[in-house]
């Protein structure tokens, strides 16, 4: 069967990136839509679903961070590329903090943002193939890592696709502590351009989504001088 091409949808203020950022993702394979602000992304989203934004981080009006914490909020879980003019890793951190997925600094090479979309795509997915048998449970989580899917004493739980990339390398090394260098390379790809910081933000926002004491943590543990560790989890 053949699959349909992915929908992207591109939110930027510029019109002259926005359009050149829309015609290149054409050409390789992707159905794009491209629109100028939140207002038009809400109206669009509404009519049909994406499989990934391309979001622009300064915008006049309701910037990229606002946008991209508004639909996290919302429960919206598509997946975000954030793009931005500033090289600033705080400025990185910060968006991951909202809940995107991938950061790419202007100016980039469209080549890297089509290999960041496929990457993110990758992961996120519904194509992506399954993992079978991989279920776990710890405590009152159960976690599907086939499909990708993560429930406290039966009832759904919403993470982004990184916190749900995170947590299944912890749990598939639980009682293991991993570096951060091995959580980046399991859960995102040795190529991701992620730091260190990143990843202890990531584990942070996934300790809150858990409901886990960053002073006492049940389940994320610190492991000083290492990384961190999942303390523990049994297959279904």
């Amino acid at each position: 069967m053949t699959q349909r091409p992915h929908r992207i949808i591109v939110i930027d203020d510029d019109a002259e990136l926005r359009a050149l950022i829309q015609r290149f993702l054409a050409e390789h394979g992707f159905v794009v839509r491209a629109v100028a602000d939140g207002v038009a992304l809400d109206a669009i989203m509404q009519r049909e679903p994406a499989d990934a934004l391309v979001l622009d981080l300064m915008m006049r009006g309701e910037d990229g961070l606002a946008i991209c914490r508004r639909l996290r909020a919302a429960g919206e879980e598509v997946p975000i590329l954030m793009l931005t003019a500033r090289g600033d890793p705080v400025d990185r951190i910060i968006g991951l903090e909202m809940g995107a997925d991938d950061y790419l600094a202007k100016p980039f090479t469209p080549r890297e943002l089509v290999a960041r979309l496929h990457a993110i795509l990758r992961r996120t997915g519904p194509r992506a193939a399954p993992e079978r048998g991989q279920c776990y449970r710890f405590g009152p989580f159960r976690i599907d890592i086939g499909a990708m899917t993560l429930t406290r004493d039966g009832a759904p739980m919403v993470l982004s696709s990184r916190e749900f990339a995170l947590l299944a390398a912890l749990v598939a090394s639980a009682g293991r502590p991993l570096s951060r260098a091995q959580l980046i390379d399991r859960a995102l790809g040795r190529d991701a351009d992620v730091t260190d910081r990143a990843i202890d933000v990531q584990v942070t926002r996934l300790r809150k989504a858990l409901g886990d004491d960053p002073a006492d943590p049940a389940w994320i543990r610190t492991v000083w001088g290492v990384g961190y560790m999942l303390a523990g989890a049994d297959r279904c």
